[in-house]
Order: C-alpha cells, then structure tokens, then sequence
C-alpha cells in the first residue's frame, strides 16, 4: 500500500508540468505548503480535469486540493474514507467503492517520493524491527500518481452552492511491485507517465480496458530507494529532515 509520501513541490512547477492554466489553480493549493509527511486524511495536490459546462465537448484542467482517503458520492458518511486510501489495480474497475470515479473522475497526485516500511528478520524488544525507506524518481523529478477522485454531498449543509456542500476526496491506486523494489513491499502507487497525462485525466473517456492500458508500474532503475529515519513514522514530525 501507499500510506505516506512526501509533497514539497512549488505549485508554479507544477503548473508547468501538467499544463495547467494560472487562473485554474485554487487558492487552497498555495496554502497547503510543503508537506514531507503527508498521511491519509490530510489535503492533498491533485491534478483533475473537468467538463467544461459552457462548451460540452471541451474539457478544463485544474490544480486543486482534495482530502486523501475516498469517499463515494453513495457513502452515508465520511467515515469510509480512511479505509479507502488505496484502490487495486487488479480490481479498481469493478469495486463499487472505485468504479464510478475510474470511469469518470481520474486524477494525477503530485509527489517528491512516497514512504515504505520493510519489516526486517530481527526483533526488537520482541517484536520484528520495521526500516522506513524513502522512494523516489531517480531523476529528481515529479512522481505523478495515478489517483481516483470522488465528490461527496454534505447533506447536513442547506446551502447546496456552498463549498462546504461539497467534499473532494481520493484515493491512490496501487499494483504489485518491480522486482527492485518488491523487496521492501509488495504493493507501489501506479505512475502516469507525462505523455499519458491527457489520457488519463480526460473525463470523456471512460473504457476501462483503456485506461487501464495507461497505466504502468515504474520501469527498472527509474525509481531509488534509500533507508530513513523511523522518525517519519509519526505524522507529528515534519520537514526536510525526513528525507535524509
């Protein structure tokens, strides 16, 4: 699974890597700040694109933030959401909790790297001694993970134009893990590469076999792993340091 990762990036360069129009980022995303220890239930960067409802057959692409951990738009509450923080590759198309948003409501979640944890043979007071690694794009760049996105209907809210009306909620979608990296955890975050971007996000395009297709485990040698303090461990610590 994906439980932690770290987010850091200026959202001008995220803008320019997703292609994203100044005016289509929300005013929440700069107020997130950086965030090395980012865990289910925080808001989150995400990359969605939207219908245009002015021109049906154009779509509008945006930087947003969402809170990590799904919700379907059926849920009676949020409380669901905390156990929906990952979605299988294997069976994302068919879970009623995942199907509708892999159909129509796919998005793009930003990263530096996210966090693993390898359990080790040897114990620890008795119990077995667990490494958190670090993992990254070797190339210092953008590790863009494929997410799924719902939004749920506050009813307790009156004012349906309201905002707080309105809960955006994700989910990251995970498959078994290459061959390097299998050996700190079986399970990554599936990547979307920059020239699937499009693809991906589109909201016309709802053929599961296709979407599917788009989406690939990180090739070999293309992400690095290193060992971290077990500081991270705790959402209580943040900061650069985490990475070291």
């Amino acid at each position: 699974m994906c439980g932690r990762y770290a987010s850091s990036r200026n959202p001008s360069d995220l803008v320019e890597e997703f292609e994203i129009e100044v005016g289509n980022v929300r005013e929440s995303v700069a107020d997130l700040g950086e965030n090395y220890n980012v865990a289910p239930t925080n808001e989150v960067i995400a990359v969605v694109e939207r219908k245009n409802r002015e021109v049906p057959d154009e779509t509008i692409r945006k930087l947003t933030t969402v809170k990590w951990g799904l919700v379907p738009s059926w849920a009676k509450d949020t409380s669901i959401g905390s156990r929906l923080i990952n979605a299988r590759m294997e069976t994302v198309a068919e879970k009623p909790a995942f199907k509708k948003a892999f159909a129509t409501r796919r998005c793009i979640l930003p990263a530096d790297g996210y966090y693993e944890w390898y359990t080790a043979e040897e114990e620890k007071d008795g119990k077995p001694v667990k490494q958190p690694y670090f993992i990254h794009p070797a190339d210092g760049g953008i590790l863009a993970m494929a997410g799924l996105y719902e939004i749920w209907r506050d009813k307790t809210v009156a004012d349906a134009e309201s905002d707080e009306a309105w809960l955006w909620t994700c989910t990251v979608l995970t498959t078994t893990a290459t061959d390097d990296l299998g050996r700190i955890h079986d399970r990554m975050p599936l990547l979307v590469e920059r020239d699937r971007y499009d693809a991906w996000l589109d909201p016309l395009s709802s053929d599961p076999d296709d979407l599917l297709g788009l989406l690939v485990p990180a090739a070999p040698g293309r992400l690095e792993a290193y060992a971290v303090s077990t500081a991270v461990g705790s959402v209580r610590n943040n900061g650069p340091h985490l990475l070291d």
